[in-house]
Parts: structure tokens; sequence; C-alpha cells
């Protein structure tokens, strides 16, 4: 999915403009989020473990979770860059 349509998508689904945000590699254990987070990978890449199921994104991939759900997060060897939108 390229920028321009990730936005549209945003605002079609009433969430807020999005923040660009870093990570360098490594990982993140077992956690989750009390708000519904959407994501749009712009660089770099990482994988989503959502009981034991892991799916890797890379430039161009959405990623979206519910809120509360259980996962852990692994950022690849250059780390990842990704605009994200957040809804409570």
């Amino acid at each position: 999915m390229n920028q321009e349509t990730f936005l549209q998508q945003l605002q079609q689904n009433h969430f807020p403009e999005p923040l660009l945000t870093k990570k360098g590699s490594g990982a993140v254990g077992v956690h989750s989020h009390t708000f519904e987070p959407i994501a749009l990978i712009v660089q770099g890449e990482m994988s989503i473990n959502i009981d034991g199921a892991v799916t890797r994104y890379q430039v161009g991939d959405v990623f979206h979770l519910k809120p509360n759900q259980l996962h852990s997060e692994d950022y690849g060897p250059e780390g990842v860059t990704y605009l994200v939108s957040r809804k409570d």
C-alpha cells in the first residue's frame, strides 16, 4: 500500500493523523496496548507474533492490532520506520 492510500484509509475509518515512528533493531516481549494501532511500514521490516502466529511486515505492508491484543514485536536488523495512527 502506498502512503496516500493509507492516509485515505485512516480518514475513512476515523483514525487521527499518523505519527512517524522509528525503532532500532531488537525485540519487545509480549505486551498489549489500550488503543487500536494501525501502521504502514515505510522503511525496514518487523515481525509481530500473535498467539504463536508470526507475520513479517516489509515496506508497503500494513499491520492493524485490536485494543488489548497480546503480541510481541521483533524489528529487523536495520530497524523499522512506520506511520502509525492510534484510536482509543
